[in-house]
């Protein structure tokens, strides 16, 4: 797949992408990366320790409990939340730097940091991925042999409650295919980048043209 050059645009779009565990999110957000320039991905903070092949500032930001809360306190995250007893959080500091780097930025984030997202930035364009179906999911968790049989119950309990909250959400996107749910994603990217907020400085631009400005 090519990489897309990414045309001058006036502002940036903050894309949150969210799914149930064990779904193909990171898969996704991976291959849409490689496959797109001018894109940057929020590293988030967690307190859970790191899982094998997992390193620092790669994968996440792994932080104490307290100093999580400090960055609570201190106002640094657009969005946190405790998801099976572990706390993630997006910085502000790396969203900013995307947008004023030009960039376009992923969130991925769970269905409750993206409520947080859209109250405080509206402006910010949402995709869930699901699986075909719950059994898909089942057989995807219990193959990558990473968690419990304990936490791959809880994971499917959650997986129940999270996939109701599919109307919040501006784009669907079903992972039946990997190669066919990476384009999809793609096709939300460079239809956010055409949005009009997004070229109003180039089209103003333009203008000026037609009247000798």
């Amino acid at each position: 797949m090519g990489r897309a050059r990414k045309s001058t645009v006036g502002r940036s779009s903050i894309i949150v992408i969210s799914a149930p565990s064990g779904a193909g999110k990171s898969t996704l957000v991976r291959r849409l990366r490689a496959s797109l320039s001018g894109l940057a991905f929020s590293i988030s903070y967690t307190t859970r320790p790191p899982r094998p092949g997992e390193s620092e500032g790669r994968d996440y930001f792994f932080v104490r409990p307290a100093r999580f809360r400090r960055m609570i306190r201190a106002r640094e995250f657009v969005e946190w939340a405790e998801v099976f007893g572990h706390l993630y959080g997006t910085s502000w500091r790396q969203v900013r730097a995307a947008l004023d780097a030009g960039e376009d930025i992923l969130l991925d984030i769970d269905v409750q940091g993206h409520r947080q997202v859209t109250r405080r930035l509206p402006g910010a364009i949402s995709v869930f991925v699901l699986p075909p179906s719950f059994q898909v999911l089942a057989r995807r968790l219990r193959r990558r042999r990473s968690d419990s049989p304990d936490v791959i119950e809880r994971r499917l309990a959650a997986a129940r409650k999270e996939i109701m909250r599919w109307p919040e959400y501006d784009y669907l996107v079903v992972n039946d295919r990997v190669a066919g749910a990476t384009r999809a994603l793609r096709a939300v990217v460079l239809t956010a980048r055409v949005r009009r907020q997004n070229q109003r400085v180039r089209v103003r631009e333009i203008c000026k043209t037609f009247y000798g400005g």
